[in-house]
This record gives C-alpha cells, sequence and structure tokens, in this order.
C-alpha cells in the first residue's frame, strides 16, 4: 500500500533500475527539470528546492519502481533541509517531519536520528489561538506524527490513547473525518478522512461506518471522473488531483472501489501536460505533488501502466506581452503610521510608485498625501488594510483570523469591517462574508489578499472558491515576519498562474523610518502602462505581478514569485530598471533629515513652540521595528552654513535594542525666516560620507 506509512503497510525504498523504461520517460524527465545543484527538487519557477516538491519527486519515481539519480546526495539534501531552517517556525508543522522520514524511508536511508524527536511527539498539538480561534490542530500535520511512529517503528501503546481520542471524536456520523471535532458541525473532508484512516490504521483501531464512509467517498466523484472534498461541497468544490488521490486511497483502505473507475482513469490522464509532468487540475500548470499525486491515483487504481496511453495534450504557446508595458513597484501593507515625512522620502528614495498604508488613519493618509504633493514625489499612497479580529466560520474545519487583508483606492467607500479587536468578536461564514465584506470592497474597487493559513485543506476551499468566482485577488509570499509563505506553505504553489502572487510587508512598529530594512528588502512589481490604481488592477486581472525578495534572508540571492515565466522573463529581462542593490539610483536612504513644527502631529519630537530639526541614521532593524545595529552615523549638521550640536535622543532596551535613536537641534525663535539645514553621515560598511540637504522657513 503506497504512501500509508502505517507499520502494516510502510512502503519499502525506491527499487533501482538499470534503464526508465518508455512509458515513463517523459515523467522522470521531467522530475529532472526540477532538481537543482544543491541536491533537492523545486517548485517549477524557483531556483531553490524545498522539501515538499522534493518529498513528491521522491514519491513520484517510487510510484514508478525506479530510484532517483543521485540518491545519496539526495538523501543528504532531504535529511539538511528541513523548512525550519531557512526560519524557525512559529510552531511545529509535524507534516514536515513526516514528509522528511518518509521521504528518507523510501530512498532506504538510516532513520535513526528521528527516533528521539519523534517519540517525543505523544499527544496533538493545540494550534495558536490567535489563528484558529479554538485552538483545534491541524489535522494533517497532528497525525503526521503518528505515521512517523510507525515509520520508525517506536512504540504506538504510550500515544494510542491520545491520538485515538482526538481522531474518535472528529469522525461524522457518516464515517468521514475532518479537522474539528464532529459535535461542532460539518461533513467530513476527503484529505483529512484519508489522514485519519492511515494514523488509525497505524494505531490498530477498527474503521466504523465502513459501509457508510465507503458510500461518502463514492459520493465525492464528479461527472468529470475526479474527486472533490465532500458530496456536497459548502464551497470551493472542484476537482482537484489530490482530493481524488486521496478518495481512491481511502477507498482502497476500505478494500472498495470508485463508483467510475474508467472515467476516473480518463481524469487523470487528461491532467498530463507536454512537459512531462501532471496538473492539479485541467489547465493548469505542472508541478511535482500534482505529478505524484496522478501516479498514486493510478497505483491505487491498479492502473499504472496505463501511463503508456496517455496522450499529453501539445505546449501552451507562450504569451506575448503588450508592447507598451512598463514595471512599477508597489509596497502592500507599508506603514500608515509614524513620521508620513519619512514615508515619502523612503518612497522617493526606493522609487515605490504605490504605497499601500497600513490601517491609517484618516488624518494621516491626508497628511503623507498632502506631504507628496508639495515634495513633488510620484508616489500615490492606497489603503491596505489588515482587518483584525475578523473570524471566518467554516463548519468542519474551524473559525480562522487573517481571512481580511485588502487594498483599495484612498478615496473610495469599501464598507466597514466586519470584526472588531474585542476578544469576543463574532464570527462570520465565508458566504456572510462575501456578501457583507467582498461585495462593498468590490464596489469601491477594492481586492482581497490572502495573507496566511497552515491548514492545507481550509486554504484550498477559499482560493479554489476565490479563483472559481472572484474572492481573494491575490495570495502573499514575502512577509515581514516569514521570509516566504511558500517556505512554510508549499501547496499555495498550486495556484500558480491563477491567482498573482504579491509580496506583503504587514508593517510593524511605530516608525516607517524604523521598519526600512523590509521596505527596502522586498516588494512587489507589476506591469502597467503607468502606475496608477487602474494599471494595477489591471495587472492583478492579468496576473502581471512579480513579488521580488533580496535581503538577508535570501544570502545575496535574488528571490521571485511570478505568475508566469513571460511575466518573470519580462521583468528579469529590465532589472536594471528596479534593481534596489549596487544601484544608487535605487538605494536606501542614509539619512533622514525633518523640520519639526507643533502642528506636525504624527512626527515623534516636534516641538512645543518653534521649530526642531531631528536627524535619524539608519540603522538594522528587527521585524517589529527595533533599532538592532547602526548602518551610519552622524558627521555634522549645519544650519545656515554653521555647524550645531545637537542633542541625542536614545530609548534603549533591556536586552540592548532601541526603540529611538535622534538627533535634535531647536532653532531659536528669533530666528526668523527661509533657513536651510544638512546633516552628513558615515555610512559604517564603506567610511564613505553622504548628506541630506533640505530648506525650510521659521
Amino acid at each position: 500500500m503506497a504512501v500509508t506509512a502505517t507499520a502494516a503497510a510502510c512502503p519499502g525504498a525506491v527499487r533501482g533500475q538499470a534503464a526508465v523504461p518508455p512509458s515513463a520517460r517523459a515523467i522522470t524527465d521531467y522530475l529532472e527539470t526540477l532538481r537543482r545543484p544543491e541536491g533537492g527538487y523545486a517548485w517549477g519557477d524557483q531556483e531553490l528546492p524545498h522539501l515538499t516538491p522534493t518529498f513528491h519527486a521522491i514519491g513520484a519515481y517510487r510510484a514508478l519502481s525506479l530510484a532517483p539519480p543521485r540518491r545519496e546526495a539526495l538523501a543528504a539534501w532531504v535529511r539538511a533541509n528541513h523548512p525550519r531552517e531557512l526560519k524557525k517556525l512559529e510552531q511545529e508543522r509535524r507534516i514536515f517531519d513526516w514528509q522528511q522520514i518518509q521521504a528518507l524511508a523510501w530512498l532506504g536511508a538510516d532513520l535513526t536520528e528521528y527516533r528521539p524527536k519523534v517519540a517525543a511527539l505523544t499527544q496533538p498539538l493545540a494550534y495558536l489561538k490567535q489563528y484558529e480561534r479554538n485552538g483545534y490542530p491541524v489535522m494533517q500535520s497532528e497525525l503526521g506524527a503518528v505515521l512517523s511512529h510507525a515509520l520508525l517503528g517506536l512504540p504506538l501503546a504510550g500515544i494510542e490513547g491520545a491520538f485515538g481520542s482526538y481522531i474518535d471524536v472528529r469522525r461524522r456520523a457518516n464515517g468521514s473525518f475532518n479537522n474539528t471535532p464532529a459535535a461542532d458541525g460539518g461533513d467530513g473532508h476527503v484529505m483529512n478522512t484519508l489522514w485519519a484512516l492511515q494514523a488509525a490504521r497505524a494505531l490498530g483501531r477498527e474503521i466504523a461506518q465502513k459501509d457508510e464512509l465507503i458510500a461518502w467517498l463514492r459520493a465525492c466523484q464528479l461527472p468529470g471522473g475526479g474527486f472533490t472534498y465532500q458530496p456536497q461541497p459548502m464551497f470551493g468544490g472542484v476537482d482537484d488531483i489530490a482530493y481524488t488521490r486521496a478518495a481512491l486511497r481511502a477507498l482502497q483502505l476500505l478494500g472498495a472501489t470508485p463508483a467510475n473507475r474508467e472515467a476516473c482513469i480518463a481524469q487523470i490522464h487528461s491532467l498530463a501536460k507536454a512537459d512531462g509532468g501532471f496538473a492539479d487540475r485541467a489547465g493548469w500548470l505542472s508541478n511535482a505533488g500534482a505529478t505524484w499525486c496522478a501516479l498514486d491515483a493510478l497505483d491505487a487504481l491498479g492502473a499504472l501502466d496505463s501511463i503508456a496511453t496517455v496522450k499529453r495534450r501539445a505546449p501552451r504557446p507562450r504569451a506575448t506581452l503588450p508592447a507598451d508595458l512598463k514595471i512599477f513597484s508597489a509596497q502592500i501593507e507599508s506603514h500608515g503610521q509614524g513620521s508620513p515625512a519619512e514615508a515619502v522620502e523612503l518612497a522617493r528614495a526606493l522609487k515605490i510608485d504605490l504605497w499601500g498604508a497600513k490601517n491609517a488613519k484618516p488624518a494621516w493618509a491626508a497628511r503623507v498625501r498632502a506631504i507628496a504633493a508639495e515634495r513633488k514625489v510620484p508616489v500615490t499612497f492606497f489603503t491596505a488594510d489588515e482587518e483584525y479580529g475578523t473570524w471566518v466560520h467554516i463548519p468542519g474545519l474551524g473559525t480562522y483570523s487573517h481571512t481580511s487583508d485588502l487594498v483599495a483606492p484612498g478615496d473610495t467607500d469599501i464598507g466597514p469591517p466586519l470584526g472588531t479587536r474585542a476578544a469576543n468578536s463574532p464570527a462570520v461564514t465565508w458566504p456572510d462574508f462575501r456578501t457583507r465584506r467582498l461585495a462593498p470592497l468590490h464596489q469601491g474597487r477594492g481586492r482581497l489578499i490572502w495573507q496566511f493559513g497552515e491548514n492545507e485543506e481550509l486554504v484550498r476551499m477559499f482560493l479554489d472558491d476565490s479563483f472559481e468566482r472572484g474572492g481573494f485577488s491575490a495570495i502573499s509570499t514575502y512577509h515581514f515576519g516569514n521570509p516566504d509563505f511558500m517556505n512554510t506553505e508549499p501547496f499555495l504553489n498550486r495556484w500558480r498562474g491563477r491567482i498573482p502572487f504579491i509580496g506583503l510587508q504587514d508593517a510593524h512598529g511605530p516608525e516607517p523610518w524604523w521598519f526600512a530594512d523590509q521596505t527596502t528588502g522586498f516588494r512587489t512589481l507589476f506591469l502597467a502602462t503607468e502606475p496608477s490604481w487602474d494599471g494595477w488592477l489591471n495587472a492583478l486581472k492579468n496576473n502581471w505581478t512579480v513579488a521580488v525578495r533580496r535581503d538577508v534572508w535570501t544570502n545575496g540571492r535574488t528571490w521571485m514569485h511570478a505568475g508566469s515565466d513571460e511575466v518573470a522573463d519580462f521583468v528579469r529581462a529590465r532589472e536594471s530598471a528596479w534593481r534596489w542593490w549596487d544601484n544608487p539610483a535605487i538605494a536606501r536612504p542614509m539619512v533622514s533629515l525633518e523640520a519639526l513644527r507643533p502642528g506636525d502631529e504624527f512626527e515623534a519630537g516636534r516641538p512645543e513652540r518653534g521649530v526642531a530639526l531631528r536627524v535619524r541614521c539608519a540603522w538594522e532593524n528587527t521585524p517589529q521595528g527595533l533599532l538592532k545595529a547602526p548602518l551610519s552615523e552622524l558627521v555634522s549638521l549645519t544650519v545656515d552654513g554653521a555647524v550645531v550640536t545637537p542633542t541625542l535622543l536614545e530609548k534603549k532596551r533591556s536586552n540592548g535594542l532601541r526603540d529611538e535613536h535622534a538627533h535634535f537641534f531647536a532653532l531659536p525663535e528669533s530666528s526668523r525666516g527661509p533657513h536651510t539645514a544638512t546633516a552628513t553621515v558615515r555610512i559604517l560598511a564603506t567610511g564613505a560620507n553622504v548628506s541630506r540637504p533640505i530648506e525650510f522657513s521659521t
């Protein structure tokens, strides 16, 4: 039994073969296009390999009874590249532990080192309540721990009680399973049902309501032959190869077959692509995950030899982009508080065309626009809010936050948020959210952004429904607190080419100047004829966006997520127009100099009367907007050509971080009229001096 990871039916190592049979050659050739020099496999558009597509590629080879090339190097890469190696995960994701262990087991590698860690996973781990209101564990992740115990041959008696009861309370009357206890309502989900069946088998538990469950699984098959996630889907009820594979493996565990086997085989064949891979859905792009699911599904049907009869469709003609497109830059959920003047100067220096101000007060938004107009900085500030306190309840899956991040023009009515920051803010259903929040947002020419979600089954429903009938218009990748959501939520890759990818600043900290590491390090590029709101909406509609990151997290490499190869190539070919590293024309400023007055309500350190100069040097910052280490230091401050001595205001924390580090100089009240001032700083990395001059009046 392939990929059950149970003690009774644990897949063995992949088997070597002298030659690849002709029926498998196109598939293995495709898989090797995903192999990277580091040793692992990647998503098709990515330079860096990742554990999840590597797991899928190894699984695909195993389904074909073939050993991947360079097996020892591949095993070494798998062993060293859990997603936590990029950044420590906020909470354990046991699904990645299972993928790592299962991949190594398929490769016939030694698993001894994983036994102590997995042996300590003795009960389900509650999910963080700031993301799921009830703390319900994510089912696939937690049951991955059970399957890992079985793979490693660890005793199951010590975990049977905790995990067995966890599974039992999630069984619906029809025998299916889902993420929440059955008492909370909602039908099962085909993927969670397979996870529960595999784990129950590993624990030696009987399968209840077997006949009802077989009927339920068969009812998930759609007329086209593929399967969706439940017989009467709430929303997002599309056929998908992951659902088809889960249903077929679950039926096989129950000793049953689908109602229409031949239609299912034909539907799987229809997902074969000209490049040799398989897609999640007809017409979508190939990827390693869909390829493994397709092969494993055919294996479950006893129809793997049918790949010899697959007729692969001709490749899609390469799209030609309009000749008049240009590349513009947007920051989404960048700062909407703190110094409006410094936000404008950052936009000027970094060539930000559209600046999404996160949760900005109307007065702040008005002030920042006025400063941009006064200083003739060509940046448009728009609304980019995270609507805290919005909870969406999906029966069977849970009640989740981080469901209402939006962008909109700054001058339209988009309706009120549905939640509040109160602890008891009521939850809404997805249909209610669509009616009460999404409809007015679209009427105001706004769009919804998907930020974050680790429950794959839930995210699939949201995003598939959005693709089918509108909803989330873009998917976040790079983020202030996570170098790349594609690293921790790799299943997001399946929507490449269908829903645009963007970078989400999600600005934190009180001042835009002290968040400049993030504002500099990643952004969203979009293709348009002009940097207008209409241009931005058209880019989203056509999938003409590219999320780009290059900072300390990327170690000198340029990371990109683009909706198509054509758009990625267009952007790469014109790098000089947007490149911000090693480019004096688009560079992070090393000094800020502002003249502050009593009426500047959003400026820290504004005087009670008269005018005060404030100098801030550049510092390395934490993602929360705290100061870590200086990048430049003040050399001199001159006023009207004379050197003056400012006063340093520094706010230190006990851990060595700082909230503030600024130099202030108050001008004498008698100094009426126009003035000039210049702040000169030394860049610590190079020793070079740079200056910032301003003109102002008192």
